[in-house]
């Protein structure tokens, strides 16, 4: 019998740990495998706003799992965000081995207990039954089905105002093991859209961190702004995404080429040579 593997990142929340992950939006298994020999506590593997699908996810987890973790680091958790809060994609994305997901855009109580129903086997829920699934290490794990709960981790999105007034009804369900703050959608949900970091969304964000941690429920945003990412983190956020793997290599890129060719708005000549 095979061990059902642990769900470190899950441990670390329920212990009050700070988890530090990335954001990844690059549907590469090669990416997916520089990403994991960072040091990163956790990876955010998207398929809400990416070409990603269930095939190419399944890649993609073997390239985190594949990865040497960094010296003095446990190995990358990959967080598996599917496209919607939806019992048929939840169980596909189980199935291949997800052991966390973040769902987008949970409401209410009511919408946070059908995503538990469908992370959890009949009686409790409603996931469907494979015999030899990856997750259950194709049938050898033999005691999967009893067990599989334990090492699950489920994490939800509040990302608009009426999701806002709903944090503590959601926080109470049980299964529910952290609500991820999404400042995009709620900045436009609150009236600025585009200006996540406008006063008023911060005031938000801050009051939802509080909310969140005293319902004992683990709190997590995405913020790539380095003083912000730390300020959330001192209000109690326990796992925040501080960069975004598109944006690390755009940035790359642009500053890269602006060094060498220069750009009319730097004063600096127009890099002529070739390479």
């Amino acid at each position: 019998m095979s061990m059902l593997p642990t769900n470190h990142f899950k441990r670390a929340l329920h212990a009050g740990q700070a988890q530090i992950g990335l954001w990844s939006t690059i549907p590469s298994p090669f990416v997916c495998e520089i990403i994991g020999g960072a040091g990163y506590d956790w990876v955010l593997l998207d398929t809400e706003h990416t070409p990603t699908d269930v095939p190419l996810m399944l890649n993609q987890l073997q390239a985190v799992a594949a990865a040497q973790p960094a010296p003095g680091a446990l190995p990358t958790q990959a967080v598996v965000r599917p496209a919607w809060n939806d019992p048929v994609l939840i169980k596909r994305y189980l199935d291949i081995g997800a052991q966390t997901l973040l769902l987008p855009f949970v409401q209410n109580a009511q919408e946070a207990e059908a995503a538990v129903r469908a992370i959890r086997y009949a009686p409790a829920g409603i996931r469907g039954m494979g015999g030899s699934t990856r997750a259950a290490n194709f049938g050898r794990t033999t005691d999967y089905v009893a067990r599989a709960a334990e090492e699950l981790c489920l994490l939800v999105q509040v990302e608009t105002a009426e999701a806002l007034e709903q944090i503590e009804a959601i926080a109470a369900v049980d299964g529910i093991d952290g609500i991820f703050i999404g400042p995009a959608d709620l900045s436009a949900s609150l009236g600025y859209p585009g200006q996540a970091r406008h006063p008023a969304v911060n005031r938000a964000i801050d009051d939802a961190i509080r909310r969140i941690r005293a319902c004992g429920k683990a709190p997590g945003i995405l913020m790539v702004d380095e003083p912000r990412a730390r300020e959330c983190l001192e209000l109690g956020a326990q796992f925040v995404a501080v960069a975004l793997d598109t944006v690390l290599l755009r940035d790359g890129l642009d500053g890269a080429a602006a060094r060498f060719r220069g750009r009319p708005e730097t004063g600096k000549p127009a890099f002529a040579g070739s390479y």
